[in-house]
């Protein structure tokens, strides 16, 4: 029976991946990693361990060398910079550190597979339009005009560092695309900033609306999203099977959908409707601060405009933007927004820290970028895969955990 090392063990990632190996009878010990907090799971297959991964290699071993040898690793860490060099370096430091650690102790000569989660970041989604579907064999986007990208080197690493190990050991990296999920003691996350917007916005509304903050583009545009539950059952599925090793995977749910489609659903669920005209060309949202941006960067479709029969020139000069009707980071700052939060917050006993850190940045580029996101799961369907999340489920069941931990305010208890 099979032992696993997770890093990052009470992020959105790693906390699934936790949950997910517990459920199954075949894992006989589960080691979770993590900087600061020990796992919330208590079951005795589990055993912790708190480690700085930003630590040299040396300090790295003289917390690893109690773990003892494992057959499988799951690293859902990493540390986010805006700035992108400082990041790769950052990241890539820290894998490369973590890696040397395991070969010090002797552990890399029984691991069997390194399961690394990257993102969609890897296609430069962040940069603008991409081409699409993504495939996992889309070239990267290196070398100028492209900003350094941390997966890049990370990739790098792993498969070299199995080269250097003759290939005794293989390797599987995923993509995962918005994440859906609940991470321990982290406000820090796009379900939860969804909920805060959702449960304020239509407590505020005198007519109990729900405004979509962003643009229309977005609002029409089609996306995929990865519930955390689902990829914690891919990663354990390309952990174990033979054919998956040193593969690339998109992951995600399996539908393809929009706020079209969503956004309905969500503010029934908050008790609220959707206004009759979402996008006025002025009056409705004039009393709200509203913002534009033009992406700098040339978008990846750019890039493969020439091989697809488009005009590079043409695509290079057609800046992606986002666009929010509504500025959501300056919306949460309004005191009468900022007072109704007190409420509910005083209300439901929520812990401040869940508004103080709220990624407004985050979702605002989920919500206001001016074009589709969908990947292509083929590979991975090809390979066997066959898991499925309907997205809306992953919200509304994402959406009542956090309730249920006294995170967000309990929606169906917002107009009592």
């Amino acid at each position: 029976m099979p032992t696993a090392l997770i890093t990052g063990a009470t992020g959105i990632t790693g906390r699934a991946t936790v949950q997910q190996l517990l459920k199954s009878d075949q894992w006989t010990k589960i080691i979770t990693l993590s900087r600061s907090q020990k796992s919330s799971h208590d079951d005795p297959k589990i055993q912790h361990a708190t480690i700085d991964l930003q630590g040299d290699t040396k300090d790295m071993v003289s917390h690893l060398k109690e773990v003892g040898e494992v057959d499988y690793v799951f690293f859902c860490a990493y540390l986010a910079d805006p700035d992108e060099g400082k990041a790769l370096e950052i990241n890539g430091t820290m894998l490369k550190n973590f890696i040397g650690a395991l070969r010090d102790l002797g552990y890399l000569k029984h691991l069997k597979r390194f399961i690394l989660v990257n993102g969609l970041k890897q296609y430069g989604v962040h940069l603008g339009v991409p081409k699409m579907p993504m495939v996992e064999t889309d070239t990267w986007l290196e070398g100028n005009p492209w900003p350094p990208n941390f997966y890049y080197e990370q990739q790098r690493i792993l498969s070299a560092a199995a080269a250097a190990d003759a290939n005794l050991w293989t390797w599987a990296v995923t993509y995962p695309q918005d994440v859906i999920g609940v991470a321990q003691a982290n406000f820090m996350n796009l379900a939860t900033a969804l909920g805060l917007y959702a449960s304020v916005y239509s407590s505020v509304s005198e007519d109990h609306e729900l405004a979509f903050p962003g643009c229309k583009e977005n609002y029409m545009a089609f996306n995929n999203w990865t519930s955390a539950k689902l990829h914690a059952e891919f990663v354990e599925w390309a952990a174990l099977e033979p054919k998956a090793g040193n593969q690339t995977f998109n992951v995600v749910n399996g539908d393809t959908e929009s706020w079209q489609n969503l956004w309905p659903r969500l503010a029934e669920r908050y008790g609220a409707k959707v206004p009759k005209n979402m996008f006025p060309k002025e009056g409705k949202y004039k009393d709200f601060e509203s913002s534009h941006v033009d992406m700098p960067t040339p978008p990846p479709l750019w890039y493969h405009a020439e091989k697809i029969g488009l005009d590079p020139e043409e695509i290079k000069n057609d800046h992606s933007w986002l666009h929010q009707q509504i500025d959501i980071a300056k919306w949460a700052e309004r005191p009468e927004v900022v007072k109704k939060w007190e409420e509910l917050r005083d209300k439901f006993g929520l812990d401040q820290k869940t508004w103080d850190n709220a990624t407004w940045v985050f979702i605002s580029f989920l919500l206001g970028r001016n074009y589709s996101c969908v990947t292509s799961m083929s590979k991975a369907r090809g390979m066997g895969w066959k898991g499925y999340q309907d997205t809306w489920t992953a919200f509304d069941e994402t959406l009542t955990e956090l309730e249920e931990q006294g995170i967000l305010p309990k929606a169906s208890e917002l107009r009592k």
